[in-house]
């Protein structure tokens, strides 16, 4: 089976909501759905799931100007999903900092 949470979004947004709403974010494998997310969060954290939202972000094309020429490639597409947890459950991201 694939590897579901790639890594946590640590932004100024997801921070605010975090502190907010508590949900978390994370950078998830493209492949997987709802249901596998939810399992890998309780599974990792030993938390309860209450929602899962789903964000697919496709590559966008960069160009770049240089002395020798233009260059064009792309950025890699992924999916993020955002975590609502029980009330009163948290994630310490933090932990082996």
């Amino acid at each position: 089976m694939h590897q579901i949470l790639i890594k946590p979004l640590i932004t100024e947004k997801m921070t605010n909501l975090t502190a907010d709403e508590g949900k978390y974010g994370f950078i998830v494998n493209p492949k997987a759905n709802k249901i596998e997310i939810a399992k890998a969060i309780e599974q990792s954290f030993e938390v309860k799931v209450v929602d899962v939202k789903t964000l697919n972000y496709s590559g966008k094309t960069k160009t770049q100007f240089r002395k020798s020429g233009r260059f064009s490639g792309k950025t890699a597409k992924y999916k993020k999903a955002i975590i609502t947890l029980k009330e009163g459950d948290t994630i310490d991201l933090f932990e082996q900092v």
